[in-house]
């Protein structure tokens, strides 16, 4: 199980929080220190949109240029994900062939209880 996201975040605290007192072993990436590949992000929308993966509620939205956001959006242009990480939704959690996008308890208990 890898987890996905940014360290100081409280999202991600309360997904490792879930995860530790589940007893659960998970590795954690930081994408704004350690940074996200295109062949990453290609493997992720195999499985989930571009919607659900950007955080459009983000400081680093509300600063791109229009062009940027158009860019992204249609064109699925994933070097400005790659430039900007902090627009991917966190945490996203990787576990066998399933991807979880953001943390909601219930989602983790029932990708958990499938193993």
């Amino acid at each position: 199980m890898k987890m996905y996201g940014i360290s100081n975040c409280d999202t991600i605290k309360k997904a490792k929080k879930y995860l530790d007192a589940n007893s659960i072993d998970y590795a954690f990436h930081d994408y704004k220190k350690s940074g996200i590949d295109t062949v990453t992000l290609e493997q992720w929308l195999k499985s989930v949109s571009l919607e659900t993966l950007i955080n459009k509620r983000s400081t680093t939205w509300r600063q791109l240029t229009d062009e940027q956001k158009h860019q992204l959006i249609e064109n699925q242009n994933l070097a400005i994900l790659v430039e900007n990480p902090t627009l991917i939704k966190r945490p996203v959690l990787i576990h066998q062939q399933h991807i979880l996008v953001g943390f909601k308890e219930a989602d983790y208990q029932a990708l958990l209880e499938k193993e």
